[in-house]
């Protein structure tokens, strides 16, 4: 209950800022791109950190102009070039500072920040789907995430008895997933009718959004499971402290990494909208 007051906190300032940025997003797309590689760009520094590599110049330099360029080349022909000169990168690295920087190294490093950039950048690929509606595509991939989030939290600190998996993450519990699932499963359904509200002549497939709803719900945990051991692994506590009661922005995003590509898969299949 401690950890309550500095998260309601972080929520109260938060959100109205994302929808300031949202609205912004709605009339000027390009700001969405830059806004998405610069969160690309934190997330990976605060990656970086938790491994300690932050210090070796040539590492942060080349994952961040990754993390920066990919997101805006996503939807264009150029996209597979910034991969493919990364890995380069990252193998020249490996290999003239051998000493210091071993596979592993640059196989965390790859691994890691290809999963922040694909995921993040899975939403802007969604635009095309639905007529440049940013708003609906930003809350259907990160609220899914977060409303299930908020209710795995509030069902594990009023219910939660039985640990989920205490050696990964010692808070979590089986009534918290259990109530985590139920709000994302609600979720999808929610945000659907909510923009039904905001947009004229915008209808969704309520059943479709609470299937996306179930799926993402448990994509979600997975994710916020793999960072939490890999946080463990290094040894850290959060990715960073920038939202209070929170951690670091890497420690918000980690779920809606990995549930904003299952949206854009199953939107590219799926009539959401109709």
């Amino acid at each position: 209950m401690n950890s309550m007051k500095p998260r309601l906190i972080t929520a109260a300032i938060g959100i109205p800022s994302i929808i300031a940025i949202l609205l912004l997003g709605e009339f000027f797309p390009w700001i969405m791109s830059v806004v998405f590689s610069i969160l690309c760009v934190i997330m990976t520094i605060e990656l970086l950190s938790a491994r300690k590599l932050h210090n070796d110049i040539a590492v942060v330099l080349t994952c961040v102009v990754f993390a920066f360029v990919f997101p805006l080349v996503i939807s264009t022909q150029y996209k597979l070039i910034p991969i493919y000169l990364f890995a380069l990168a990252m193998l020249f690295i490996m290999l003239i500072k051998n000493e210091k920087i071993k596979f592993v190294d640059v196989s965390f490093v790859f691994t890691g920040i290809s999963l922040i950039v694909f995921g993040m950048s899975s939403m802007l690929l969604l635009r095309g789907y639905f007529g440049g509606k940013i708003s609906f595509i930003f809350c259907l991939c990160a609220g899914i995430a977060w409303i299930s989030d908020g209710g795995a939290y509030f069902a594990g600190v009023f219910l939660g008895k039985h640990k989920l998996c205490p050696k990964i993450s010692p808070n979590k519990t089986v009534e918290g997933f259990i109530g985590g699932l139920l709000t994302g499963i609600l979720s999808g359904a929610v945000i659907g009718g909510v923009f039904m509200l905001i947009y004229k002549d915008f209808s969704v497939n309520f059943l479709a959004l609470i299937i996306l709803g179930l799926f993402g719900s448990l994509i979600s945990v997975l994710g916020d499971l793999t960072f939490s051991l890999i946080k463990r692994s290094c040894g850290i506590k959060d990715y960073g402290s920038f939202f209070p009661g929170h951690g670091g922005f890497l420690d918000r995003a980690d779920s809606v990494i990995f549930v904003a590509p299952l949206v854009y898969l199953y939107c590219t299949n799926v009539n959401v909208v109709l």
